[in-house]
């Protein structure tokens, strides 16, 4: 039988570099996969369905919430965006290590639904290097930065929740960082139930002699 997946919820201060870090986890590991969320926005030109999003209709979308098919949904600027429960447990059952994108709020959340569920949060080595790559990436102006660094703090008071911290100070270090920590996780005795009361009824037969 397949070994099953373990839900990833990965979190990190906006330039901390997860975006960069999950893709790189992909490119070099097999057995991860990314949650593909659904939306009710309209593809945009190279977006395929099934890959960059599912893309529903707002009846579709609204009906999913209804049913209780979506692990967690948000609407912004009217268009709905959530993450399909169906997919991710099946990918879950296919043995792959599902990632979820996700900020602290709803990551917390996610824990709740999935007590199984690791919460990674990926932090820069220092807030110094925080502000360095939010001004590297040349794309925003200094009050835009400043207000990210001042959410980067509001989010802090959050992080003691997750399970780990993993310092993106250099991207393949902390991709293994992670790989090790899904590996740890996956020996724990409490996701090797289904193995070890196998071996358990196995040994009585031996008592028993049969």
């Amino acid at each position: 039988m397949k070994e099953k997946g373990l839900l990833l919820v990965i979190s990190g201060f906006s330039g901390a570099g997860k975006g960069t870090v999950v893709k790189r986890l992909l490119e070099l590991h097999n057995d991860y996969a990314l949650s593909i969320s659904a939306t009710t926005r309209s593809p945009r030109e190279g977006e395929q369905n099934g890959r960059e999003y599912f893309f529903k209709s707002t009846e579709e979308f609204e009906s999913m919430i209804d049913n209780s098919e979506l692990i967690e949904y948000a609407k912004y600027v009217s268009n709905y965006y959530g993450t399909p429960k169906a997919y991710v447990e099946e990918q879950l059952e296919a043995g792959k290590n599902v990632i979820l994108e996700i900020e602290i709020q709803g990551a917390l959340n996610i824990k709740k639904m999935y007590p199984d569920a690791v919460l990674l949060f990926i932090m820069p080595p220092s807030a110094e290097e925080l502000e360095r790559r939010l001004v590297g990436r040349g794309t925003e102006d200094e009050a835009t930065i400043k207000a990210r660094l001042q959410r980067a703090s509001d989010e802090a008071k959050g992080v003691e929740n997750y399970n780990y911290i993993v310092i993106n100070d250099k991207v393949d270090d902390c991709v293994e960082a992670i790989h090790s920590i899904v590996n740890s996780e996956k020996r724990k005795a409490v996701n090797n139930m289904s193995l070890i009361n196998n071996i358990k009824e196995e040994l009585k037969a031996y008592e028993k002699g049969e």
